[in-house]
């Protein structure tokens, strides 16, 4: 890829396993997006069958007959592809809701890397380039890493990068902000001993600002390394200690914790978020970052609001500011995938 392209996540349409499911839903979806200026979707897997037509390759085909079906329908609401799946190996596919793989399990690597290509080869039947994975689980699961557990986990995701790669399709792991890879720079350790050529990052800013991370420091220290960008804003932030609460997934990212924050992610263009997405943008540009933005708002109410909000800051704000700085990259900046 040789140049900035602008996606937007589908996930803040899909908020139930039945509310985001017919065809028409889809296609004003597609063409909300379309009109406010971007040029793919991002999806999500998940494993709900039927109640979720585009969580896997097959219900996608299902429904739309094949995936070149899809992309048509695609084609017709004037996107150009699906740029990037998001994977999490920790749900299961091979019955709906089943439950997945671990994969600090060597026994695991196996079956992570056939869903992984399954993923792979869909996104390049539909135009896309990045899957993006959740690496390891979170925090209070594991506690801080050790060094044979990084070891694992870069075996484990060195061998399916290598094996989405024959399908032109780049891996990109995303950090989550109940991560194990919060605790003891875990991320940092993770992506050195993962093989550079084949693991990127996926730089997520609002989830790094959730758990204290500043997103523009976290990209100039692993700009070499981010393979795709997902932009969201936050406004508030769990520190270890809450991360660690038993079952966070459920206690704190779905019901808020002790503190009941009612929504953790908001649009770029929210005035009370964490994120400054002008500085982020001028790092972004001036490292010569070249691969897919992917605008998210996933727990907004008024989802065709926040991509047509999102789509003119986007226009008026954050591409320009590309553009500007496009001019002092050198040539030479290599390309992401």
């Amino acid at each position: 890829m040789t140049e900035i392209r602008w996606a937007y996540a589908l996930n803040q349409w899909d908020t139930n396993i039945d509310a985001f499911v017919r065809k028409r839903d889809h296609e004003r979806a597609f063409k909300t997006i379309s009109i406010s200026g971007f040029s793919a979707i991002e999806l999500t897997a998940e494993s709900f069958g039927p109640w979720e037509p585009l969580g896997t390759p097959q219900q996608i085909a299902d429904l739309y007959g094949s995936l070149d079906g899809f992309r048509q329908v695609l084609a017709g609401c004037a996107l150009d592809a699906v740029s990037s799946y998001v994977y999490d190996p920790f749900i299961g596919f091979d019955v709906e809701m089943g439950r997945g793989s671990e994969p600090l399990d060597a026994a695991s690597i196996p079956a992570i890397t056939r869903t992984a290509v399954w993923f792979a080869d869909a996104l390049a039947a539909l135009g896309g380039s990045v899957l993006v994975v959740r690496p390891v689980g979170s925090a209070w699961q594991t506690g801080p890493l050790s060094n044979e557990q990084i070891a694992s986990l870069a075996d484990c995701w060195n061998q399916v990068a290598a094996a989405v790669r024959a399908s032109g399709i780049s891996l990109a792991l995303h950090f989550d902000f109940l991560s194990a890879l919060r605790l003891e720079d875990g991320l940092a350790r993770l992506l050195d001993a993962t093989d550079p050529q084949l693991v990127g990052l996926a730089l997520d800013t609002a989830e790094f600002a959730v758990a204290g991370f500043d997103p523009v420091e976290v990209f100039e220290r692993h700009a070499d390394r981010v393979h795709h960008i997902q932009l969201k804003n936050a406004r508030d932030v769990v520190d270890d200690a809450e991360a660690a609460t038993p079952h966070a997934e459920q206690s704190v990212r779905t019901e808020g914790g002790p503190r009941r924050i009612e929504r953790w992610f908001f649009e770029p263009t929210d005035e009370g978020g964490l994120v400054d997405f002008e500085a982020f943008m001028r790092s972004v540009a001036r490292h010569g970052y070249r691969g897919w933005i992917v605008v998210e708002s996933d727990q907004s109410p008024h989802p065709a609001e926040s991509a047509m909000v999102s789509g003119w800051y986007v226009q008026k704000v954050l591409a320009p500011i590309a553009a500007a700085e496009f001019h002092a990259v050198p040539e030479s900046t290599p390309e992401h995938v």
